[in-house]
């Protein structure tokens, strides 16, 4: 059985936040459509939340509006099959109860969605990959910023997305077969 894994889709990432997602909105909105997808066909969600802890930046602080996930994105209680997991550090299995929870209900599959592509999603592919979950990624449902160094140069938002997802696939993650990420708005080659 496949679930939907929704890695840190919060208001922080918006276009308002404090770690703004150039793609954020665009993202969402193919994020809200795996999500009634998933709910559809009876798949189980497993949101996942990050909370800065108190020595961190002030973005991703608990209770504040950067930490709440994004407008559209409601969990429902009723579903036995769909819960939020909360974090405080990249990957989503890491300290959480997500992978006993997503295996007390047959899962094997993961199609992993959210931000940011190089940090927080990476780190949850990662996790779910060394555990033995085949992984899926949509990159309409991804997103990233902007990275600069000194010595390492700079990538847009875009290039670190495309870098990050290609890391992934050549680690055994799959890109959904519908997808093509130079199509992607904001892609480019």
């Amino acid at each position: 059985m496949q679930a939907l894994l929704v890695v840190d889709a919060q208001n922080e990432f918006s276009a308002t936040g404090q770690r703004a997602v150039p793609n954020h909105a665009a993202a969402l909105d193919a994020v809200r459509r795996h999500a009634a997808d998933a709910r559809r066909e009876g798949r189980p969600i497993a949101w996942i939340r990050h909370n800065n802890r108190p020595t961190e930046s002030a973005a991703f602080v608990p209770g504040t509006w950067g930490a709440e996930l994004s407008p559209g994105l409601i969990i429902e209680q009723r579903r036995e099959a769909e819960q939020l997991f909360e974090k405080d550090v990249y990957g989503a299995f890491t300290g959480t109860g997500l992978d006993s929870r997503l295996r007390d209900f047959g899962v094997t599959d993961l199609l992993i969605v959210g931000f940011c592509t190089h940090m927080c999603l990476s780190t949850s592919v990662r996790e779910a990959l060394v555990r033995g979950f085949a992984v899926m990624l949509d990159p309409e449902a991804t997103g990233a910023c902007d990275l600069e160094h000194a010595r390492l140069g700079r990538q847009s938002a875009d290039e670190v997305r495309r870098s990050a997802l290609l890391q992934l696939v050549s680690m055994g993650a799959t890109l959904l077969p519908h997808v093509d990420v130079r199509a992607v708005p904001g892609g480019s080659v």
